[in-house]
C-alpha cells in the first residue's frame, strides 16, 4: 500500500551546475531511474526537475527507499560529472561543483537522521572512487560535528565570487580540481527552496531585505537562510527554508500553525511560503518596491512524500513529466 511504501522513503534534492542544456539535465535525471544496462530501477522516481537559466543550476528531486537511494543518486552524480565541466560554467548562482549539493532528507517513519547521515557518508565516498578527481565536504548528520550546510559553505568560501578552490581541504577525496569542483553531501530535516522576486534591479536593497528575514537577524524567520541575487532583470530573494523544532516556541502565521511533519517521533515545522512572501512584500513596500512573484522549488515535505507514494505505487519513474502545468 501507499502507507507501507512511505515508511522508508528518502528524498534527495540533487543540485547540479547546469540548466541551459535541458536535454542533458534530463539525461542526468533518467540515469537515476535506469541502471547501466538501461533497465528501469525498481522503487525509484524523479518527482521534479527545476531549471533556472540565469543561475545555470538545476534541482532534481529523486525519491526512493533508503535501501535503494544510493545507487540512484550515484548514477545521476556520475553522469552529471561526465557532462559538466566547471572550467566552462557560467551562472549567477554561487556554486563550487559540477554536482554542487547532495542532500538527503528522511520522509518516512522508519528512517531517521542518523540513517540518512550514514547513507550520505557512503554517498560522499563512492563518487570519489567512480569519478577520480572528485571530492566532497560533509554537512548536517553526515558531518561529525553536525555543522549545518550554511556553516560549511561559509567556512569554505562558497558565497564568495573569487574563490581558489585548490586551497579547500575536502573531507573526502583529493584537493578539488576545477573540472569537477567540490560537492556538498549531507543529511538534515527537509529543506525547501522558496524564492521571492522583487521588482527592482537594486541588489543592495535585495541584500537588505535578505538580511532582515534571515534566521540570525533579531526579527528573522526561524529556519530561513537567504541570499539576494540578480535574476531575469530583477532581484530574487532566494531562501533555503530549513525545518525546525518548535521547542518552547509555538510557530503560527495568521492564526494557523506552521506546516509540520514527524521524524521518528520528533515534530518539525517549516515557515510557510505565504509568510516569507508577505514579510518580503511588506519590507519592499517600505522602499516603494513591489514583488513580482514567488516560486517554490519542488514540494513541501508532506507533498513530497505523498507524491512519491503515488508515483511509486503506480510505477511512474518520470513523474516530472506529469507536472507540465505546474511552475516550479
Amino acid at each position: 500500500s501507499c502507507s507501507s511504501l512511505g515508511r522508508r522513503l528518502v528524498a534527495c534534492l540533487l543540485n547540479i551546475s547546469e540548466a541551459r542544456r535541458r536535454d542533458l539535465v534530463e539525461t542526468v535525471a533518467r540515469s537515476a531511474i535506469t541502471d547501466a544496462h538501461g533497465r528501469a530501477r525498481e522503487g525509484v522516481t524523479v518527482l521534479n526537475i527545476f531549471n533556472d537559466f540565469d543561475y545555470n543550476r538545476s534541482v532534481i528531486t529523486i525519491v526512493a527507499s533508503i535501501d535503494l537511494i544510493r545507487e540512484a543518486v550515484l548514477s545521476a552524480c556520475q553522469h552529471a560529472c561526465s557532462i559538466i565541466d566547471m572550467n566552462a560554467h557560467d551562472g549567477i548562482h554561487p556554486c563550487m561543483g559540477a554536482v554542487d549539493l547532495v542532500p538527503l532528507y528522511p520522509l518516512g517513519e522508519e528512517v531517521g537522521l542518523e540513517d540518512c547521515g550514514q547513507e550520505a557518508q557512503a554517498l560522499a565516498k563512492a563518487p570519489t572512487e567512480r569519478v577520480p578527481g572528485s571530492s566532497a565536504f560533509l554537512f548536517g548528520w553526515a558531518d561529525s560535528q553536525h555543522r549545518s550546510l550554511a556553516q560549511r559553505r561559509k567556512g569554505i568560501g562558497w558565497f564568495k565570487k573569487a574563490r581558489d578552490i585548490s586551497t579547500i581541504q575536502p573531507d573526502i577525496g583529493p584537493q578539488p580540481a576545477r573540472r569537477y569542483g567540490i560537492t556538498g553531501v549531507g543529511a538534515s530535516p527537509y529543506t525547501m527552496n522558496c524564492n521571492v522576486t522583487i521588482d527592482t534591479q537594486d541588489l543592495s536593497l535585495g541584500r537588505f531585505l535578505a538580511s532582515a528575514i534571515r534566521e540570525s537577524s533579531p526579527n528573522g524567520i526561524p529556519g530561513v537562510q537567504v541570499i539576494a541575487l540578480p535574476h531575469e532583470g530583477a532581484v530574487e530573494i532566494a531562501c533555503n527554508v530549513e525545518s525546525v523544532e518548535n521547542g518552547s516556541q509555538s510557530f503560527s502565521y495568521e492564526g494557523e500553525p506552521w506546516p509540520g511533519f514527524t521524524i521518528r517521533g520528533q515534530n518539525l515545522y517549516h515557515a510557510p511560503a505565504s509568510l516569507i512572501t508577505a514579510r518580503v512584500a511588506l519590507l519592499a513596500r517600505h522602499h516603494g518596491v513591489a514583488i513580482k512573484g514567488t516560486a517554490l522549488v519542488g514540494f513541501t515535505p508532506c507533498e513530497c512524500r505523498s507524491m512519491a507514494e503515488g508515483a511509486l505505487s503506480k510505477g511512474i519513474k518520470q513523474f516530472w513529466k506529469k507536472l507540465p502545468h505546474i511552475h516550479m
